[in-house]
């Protein structure tokens, strides 16, 4: 004997969000048991490598997690991943240290010139 399977829900189509598995209950009814989406882990804003310390979750249910469980305890901390950071921190010291040089160069050059006006 065939039981036929009616829906729970009013979406019959066969789409992403209404992935459904077989499941005898024990009553021995055979009912549809809807499948969530699978839990994916936040990738970083740069180069697009998973990050890590962040658990992986649906986007609605991230929503209502812990602040600790979103984020990790670093500046840009559950956007980008420790290398990306590293590299801006690096950057932005280069050009802070390249921004005194060229001062140091430009005072050089001023105060050879005023000791050749001198002479």
């Amino acid at each position: 004997m065939v039981e036929r399977l009616t829906y729970r829900r009013r979406l019959s189509y066969n789409t992403k969000s209404n992935r459904r598995r077989v499941v005898r209950t024990p009553g021995g009814k055979l009912v549809y048991q809807y499948l969530k989406k699978p839990k994916k882990i936040p990738r970083c804003g740069s180069c697009k490598e998973k990050l890590r310390g962040i658990q992986p979750s649906r986007p609605m249910e991230r929503s209502q997690m812990c602040r600790r469980k979103k984020t990790v305890k670093r500046v840009y901390g559950g956007v980008l991943c420790h290398r990306c950071v590293k590299e801006r921190i690096v950057r932005a010291f280069l050009i802070e240290e390249q921004k005194i040089v060229v001062k140091v160069i430009k005072a050089r050059q001023a105060s050879v010139k005023t000791k050749k006006t001198e002479k």
